[in-house]
């Protein structure tokens, strides 16, 4: 039996493994973002995001391993206790997750598992970019809809 977008099940964790998560289906979009936000939070120029409703997500991690909430403007982040990477980002406005994709289970090769799936189509807040990327995918001032750059 083939997967369909309603039976895909992600599974992803931050760097030590500690804290986890599964995500069900395909993201809302998936994009690489600029916000000055995550490049603070990642250390990074952007990231690659996915973006899922609260339905769709539910944490997997042990119960001693419980993640650090840390409250932000327009969100909320959660950093494993042991690796303080941030496993995930729960947005204040509409409660859906901004969860990274490079934190997603990896084949034998390495390759992120059904990546065709959560691939970025575009790139947000890419006005506050602190780098210039030279693709054809669509740039956006904020969230996918806003007013295009370029």
């Amino acid at each position: 039996m083939s997967e369909t977008p309603e039976t895909i099940v992600r599974k992803g964790s931050c760097l030590c493994g500690d804290i986890s998560y599964a995500i069900h289906g395909n993201p809302l979009f998936s994009v690489y973002c600029h916000c000055t936000q995550c490049q603070r939070t990642d250390g990074a120029a952007f990231v690659s995001a996915m973006h899922y409703p609260s339905s769709a997500f539910s944490w997997t991690y042990a119960a001693d391993k419980e993640p650090a909430v840390e409250p932000i403007k327009g969100c909320t982040l959660y950093r494993c206790k042991s690796c303080r990477s941030c496993a995930a980002t729960q947005m204040s406005d509409n409660q859906n997750w901004a969860l990274r994709s490079t934190q997603l289970e990896r084949d034998e090769n390495g390759k992120i598992k059904n990546w065709d799936g959560v691939k970025p189509s575009g790139h947000i807040f890419y006005g506050t970019r602190v780098v210039d990327v030279a693709d054809d995918l669509p740039k956006w001032e904020g969230f996918p809809g806003s007013k295009r750059i370029g």
